[in-house]
């Protein structure tokens, strides 16, 4: 895609937004910078060429005693990647956090294709912490969490037209419908995962995003996907 972009999403297991800091300030929302350029990209946004400051779907299966985006909610996983700890309500929780088979290729094809900003429905305070482990790549230039969604009809959903961008460069990657449902033209949509390690979405995703970075309006492709 010349010069624009492609949103995606590949972080917890309900969930990839992306947006210049100065186009979402504009329209309501806030970027979190990133703290450093070695960090995941968890299902996202990608816009290709814009510049966002750098700063700070499902492409793992993040878990904990709090209820996870769009109502699900978390268990403890024996076999987790990460273990984080995250205070909620004045109590320490830890958060499981199981990598989907295949999310570092991904998210590092990815990175080199467009440029990804994390727009997840959870709460920075386990979202942030679990991102830092998850991209080690820089993979995201930006993140958005549960306060940049809207919250409609009892789900947060990621309102793509808020980015101020043009929505024909835009795509969002995620497990659930609900969280894309004002612009389900735009959505890669992908299965939720849990603890399948024979799983190869992911890898099955990179041609044809390959093919999508080349172009220049992401509705046709994604027509002809839906349609299959």
């Amino acid at each position: 895609m010349d010069s624009t972009s492609i949103i995606t999403q590949v972080c917890k297991e309900d969930e990839i937004i992306s947006s210049s800091q100065e186009k979402v300030s504009q329209s309501g929302l806030s970027l979190k910078k990133q703290r450093s350029r070695s960090f995941f990209s968890s299902f996202f946004c990608c816009f290709r060429d814009y510049n966002v400051e750098s700063n700070s779907n499902s492409s793992s299966n993040v878990q904990s005693p709090a209820v996870e985006e769009n109502g699900s909610i978390a268990k403890p996983i024996n076999n987790a990647d990460f273990i984080v700890p995250v205070e909620i309500d004045g109590t320490v929780h830890q958060v499981y956090v199981l990598k989907r088979p295949h999310v570092d290729l991904f998210l590092q094809k990815m990175g080199q294709l467009f440029e990804c900003v994390l727009f997840t429905a959870s709460l920075a305070k386990y979202a942030d912490p679990v991102a830092d482990l998850l991209d080690r790549w820089g993979v995201f230039r930006a993140r958005l969490f549960r306060e940049s969604c809207v919250f409609h009809r009892g789900n947060y959903v990621k309102d793509l037209s808020r980015l101020g961008r043009d929505l024909s460069k835009v795509i969002i990657v995620d497990n659930s419908p609900a969280s894309y449902i004002f612009h389900p033209e735009n959505a890669v949509p992908v299965q939720s995962w849990f603890d399948d390690m024979s799983d190869t979405e992911l890898y099955d995703l990179i041609p044809f995003f390959e093919g999508l970075s080349k172009e220049e309006d992401v509705y046709t492709m994604l027509q002809n996907l839906r349609g299959r």
